[in-house]
């Protein structure tokens, strides 16, 4: 009887956790966030110092991935209605001091400026650049994930003239 229980309360335990483990994995694939639609106020953003577009930095790699248009502003990065990701925990926008970016270990290391948590998936969204951040001193934004510190999408920025 007592290795029935032991077996019964380990077969729980075990359940628990693959449980567990699963559903912090397939949830953002199940519940994604609805698609972003904030606009740009082009009156407060100022004039266009550049813009790129994300790529899919690693074509073996389905699940980390990324497309769209993103504009860089003196006061804000836009995420363009075009844009989207593969889901997943804990993405954050990141302005990068390096060109090229197209693997992990390009980031890793690097002064980058953490822009905030990625708010949507899908579609157009504002993020503040703070005070004093020179933006010449940083031709990327890349899309990140803490959580696995692992990049999602890399954009190469293109600077406009006289920017």
């Amino acid at each position: 009887m007592w290795r029935f229980i032991k077996g019964f309360f380990s077969g729980i335990l075990i359940g628990l956790v693959l449980g567990l483990g699963l559903g912090i994995f397939f949830f953002p694939y199940l519940f994604p966030p609805p698609d972003a639609m904030e606009t740009l106020n082009r009156n407060e953003a100022g004039a266009l110092v550049a813009k790129g577009t994300f790529i899919h930095a690693n074509p073996s790699d389905p699940v980390h991935y990324g497309k769209g248009d993103v504009s860089v502003y003196p006061k804000t990065v836009f995420l363009g209605q075009d844009f989207e990701v593969g889901p997943g925990p804990d993405y954050h926008v990141y302005l990068v001091p390096k060109a090229d970016i197209r693997s992990s270990d390009d980031v890793k290391d690097t002064m980058y400026v953490d822009l905030g948590r990625l708010r949507a998936f899908k579609g157009s969204q504002n993020y503040a650049i703070p005070a004093g951040v020179n933006l010449k001193d940083f031709p990327s934004v890349v899309i990140w994930c803490q959580q696995f510190g692992v990049l999602i999408s890399p954009a190469d920025l293109t600077f406009e003239q006289g920017a």
